[in-house]
């Protein structure tokens, strides 16, 4: 079952709050998005984390409900 992209910033959102996110459905198929997610709870924090705390946002929805998610993670800029 696909996921709708909103529901996917939604997530996002409520696992990192405060956090901007752009999702961008690659495919048109509901099933291959790409997620551009600014934080400033990622500051000083290696990008390989920043990813890990977007993936536990999803609640295990990776790989089965999301079938390939391209992501991007970034600090905001001042």
């Amino acid at each position: 079952m696909a996921m709708d992209a909103s529901e996917i910033e939604r997530m996002i959102m409520e696992g990192i709050p405060g956090a901007q996110v752009k999702i961008t459905d690659l495919r048109g198929d509901g099933d291959h998005y790409a997620a551009l997610v600014e934080s400033s709870a990622f500051e000083g924090i290696p990008r390989v984390k920043q990813h890990q705390m977007v993936y536990e946002a999803l609640k295990g929805k990776m790989g089965d409900d999301l079938h390939a998610l391209a992501l991007q993670t970034a600090v905001p800029k001042v």
